[in-house]
């Protein structure tokens, strides 16, 4: 997985499918001879192709996607597998209605699956940048999320953080109208409360997955884990960790083994939902105010 991916961006915006598949054949110089839809995807619509050599490639298309979505995501990717630690699918080439990747044909879990889940997701924290951020924003869902961050925010995670998570995610609630007083309050009292709450963390740029629950990973033909649908970006491995517990998924044996081969910090507990606030937000803004109550209830456990 080390080897870059050919980016290929052409100024179309597709029509359908078969505009689509005809720019794959082209590029692959290849007959696709099957196509089959793949579920599990909540954004874009996903395809598992053949092609007449019998190579299988998975598609994900979305035509009213932001135009660079799909290539933030190919970056996304390749950043992840510098780590040389968890596998990730190669990327083939991607357009701004598409990205074309490896198939990953799926198997049923290894003996011992999530504690070497923990294991590698521990070791990929440990691939480290010298600041905050990324050199690019990219997408959490369909949400922008800005990783582009000011020289204070690249060495102080602290404020990285509130301001480029938390703040920005409240901003994008008062655009789309969820921004009660009640809201509004909490975020304010947060402010003023954040530093105090993360003042024992270990803070360091780790490398993460940024998105990571059960539908994010699928597991692979020799049993092992393989991450999907990234929002990297450099930060705190406690937050990738807390998105693992938001929507469950994730049994005991894996937060051992990673606890075991990399131990947290005390008080991770008491932190985690602060990070897990990051997304509920996006959630609430991305599908309505049925997560409202969930974020003042985050908030709440602070105050």
């Amino acid at each position: 997985m080390k080897t870059a991916a050919v980016i290929f961006l052409t100024k179309l915006k597709m029509k359908s499918i078969n505009d689509i598949l005809t720019i794959i054949e082209n590029h692959l110089d290849e007959k696709i001879i099957a196509k089959s839809g793949v579920g599990g995807g909540c954004i874009s619509n996903a395809l598992q192709l053949t092609t007449s050599s019998g190579k299988k490639y998975f598609a994900k298309i979305n035509n009213s996607a932001p135009k660079d979505m799909f290539s933030k995501e190919a970056n996304g990717l390749l950043e992840l597998s510098k780590a040389s630690v968890i596998k990730v699918p190669s990327v083939i080439f991607c357009d701004e209605s598409f990205i074309l990747l490896e198939y990953i044909e799926p198997a049923s879990e290894a003996n011992n699956f999530f504690e070497d889940f923990g294991r590698k997701f521990a070791m990929l924290h440990q691939h480290r940048a010298a600041e905050f951020g990324f050199f690019e924003d990219n997408y959490i869902g369909s949400t922008r999320q800005a990783n582009t961050a000011s020289v204070e925010e690249k060495n102080d995670w602290i404020k990285f953080y509130f301001n480029k998570r938390i703040l920005f995610q409240y901003k994008l609630a008062e655009k789309n109208g969820f921004a009660t007083s009640e809201l509004r309050n909490g975020i304010s009292m947060l402010e003023n409360k954040i530093e105090e709450i993360l003042l024992s963390e270990d803070k360091f740029p780790s490398l993460l997955h940024g998105d990571l629950w059960s539908g994010n990973f699928i597991i692979g033909e020799d049993g092992k884990v393989c991450l999907i649908d990234p929002a990297v970006y450099y930060g705190s491995r406690e937050a990738d960790l807390a998105m693992t517990k938001l929507f469950g998924g994730f049994p005991a044996a894996f937060y051992k083994a990673y606890n075991e081969y990399f131990p947290l910090s005390p008080g991770f507990e008491y932190r985690e939902n602060l990070y897990k606030l990051y997304h509920v937000l996006n959630h609430l803004n991305l599908f309505g105010s049925s997560y409202y109550s969930q974020a003042i209830s985050l908030l709440n456990f602070y105050f």
